[in-house]
């Protein structure tokens, strides 16, 4: 059954996560579509816990918001000497890492905060916090420029009156206030485009069916909701121009990790020869790992399989649940990847090593 979204009034301005007064405010993802929450996390607890549980989510958002509690650590605390400082801020990377495991993003995030510390030894503590809190600002503003850059950059990709189907979400609720693949649409929508969105309601945690449909839908975006077994049966009616997904890790050779199900729906658009592109910040390329095979799956609570969104079973007592948070895309199935600096074609290796080269 395909089910329809109606639009609504457009909320214009969604920000996902932002430092207020002394704390961590983000939207309570778990809570959405029913209400919408914004938390704080006044301690750095509540934010590695808000990582946890998925309160917060989405690479680009989870390095942000792993930014600011960076932040919120340090200024709960006076330092009497530079070693303190570092010795703090070692720890708070430390177990703000230990929140998940694939999103590269958070660490990525959580090494510049550290690179802060390390190259301003020589400055006064006072001098070094301040730098520290700029830094987490930076990180929250470039994403929002970067994602408008890919939304920008992605627009060679889309043509009027595209069908896109996307998988998990990878929007404004995923990011600081914009989107990677959502913000293509977004752009296209801006651009009159009048684009059709297929969302995936994304099994277990109904990412697509919660949280894309509900961002497109304030937006005024075009958007059906379907199963996710459904994605195949529409590529083959002929259904689906193309397909925009996110990552929360990408390799050297342009292997990319996703929600799990993101490689079922990647072998089905290349068998129905419909392209299939991946936008991602560049802060998403883990280019120290050759490919995809090493890329840390996450493995998530069987409760999040075996309980209707946590709120009873709907399978029998004592079964065993398989609950990997990812699967990765391989390049050879990915027919473009959207960034800041451009749309990456095939092959990949050479062309995502010369962006990294120093």
């Amino acid at each position: 059954m395909l089910v329809k979204t109606k639009n609504r009034k457009c909320i214009l301005k969604i920000e996902t996560i932002k430092w207020d007064k002394g704390a961590v405010k983000i939207i309570d993802q778990t809570k959405l579509p029913q209400k919408l929450i914004y938390v704080r996390c006044v301690t750095v607890k509540q934010v590695w816990d808000a990582i946890r549980i998925l309160k917060v989510r989405g690479a680009p958002a989870i390095g942000a918001a792993a930014a600011l509690g960076v932040v919120l650590g340090i200024s709960k605390k006076r330092f009497s000497s530079f070693n303190d400082l570092r010795k703090e801020v070692d720890k708070l990377v430390k177990y703000l890492a230990s929140a998940r495991p694939t999103a590269v993003n958070l660490f990525w995030a959580l090494e510049r905060m550290k690179s802060v510390v390390l190259k301003n030894k020589l400055d006064d503590i006072k001098e070094i916090t301040q730098k520290l809190i700029a830094e987490a600002s930076a990180i929250i503003d470039e994403d929002k420029r970067t994602c408008r850059k890919m939304a920008q950059n992605a627009q060679v990709l889309i043509k009027k009156n595209d069908r896109i189907l996307t998988y998990c979400n990878a929007g404004i609720l995923a990011t600081v206030d914009y989107g990677t693949a959502l913000g293509c649409i977004y752009r296209a929508n801006e651009l009159k485009k009048n684009v059709k969105v297929y969302s995936c309601e994304t099994r277990p945690l109904l990412q697509g069916a919660r949280l894309t449909c509900w961002e497109l839908n304030k937006k005024g975006v075009d958007v059906t909701l379907i199963c996710d077994s459904m994605a195949g049966y529409l590529m083959q009616q002929k259904k689906i121009d193309k397909i925009f997904i996110g990552a929360d890790r990408i390799a050297a050779n342009g292997d990319a990790a996703n929600k799990i199900g993101s490689y079922s729906v990647s072998v089905l658009a290349n068998f129905h020869k419909i392209p299939f592109y991946v936008a991602a910040p560049l802060s998403t390329f883990d280019v120290s790992l050759k490919d995809g095979n090493q890329i840390p799956i996450e493995q998530r609570s069987k409760s999040e399989v075996s309980e209707l969104f946590f709120k009873r079973s709907i399978t029998a007592k004592g079964v065993d649940v398989y609950n990997p948070a990812f699967d990765v895309v391989p390049a050879k199935l990915i027919s473009g990847i959207v960034t800041e600096a451009g749309v990456i074609t095939p092959p990949f290796p050479k062309k995502i090593a010369r962006l990294f080269k120093s």
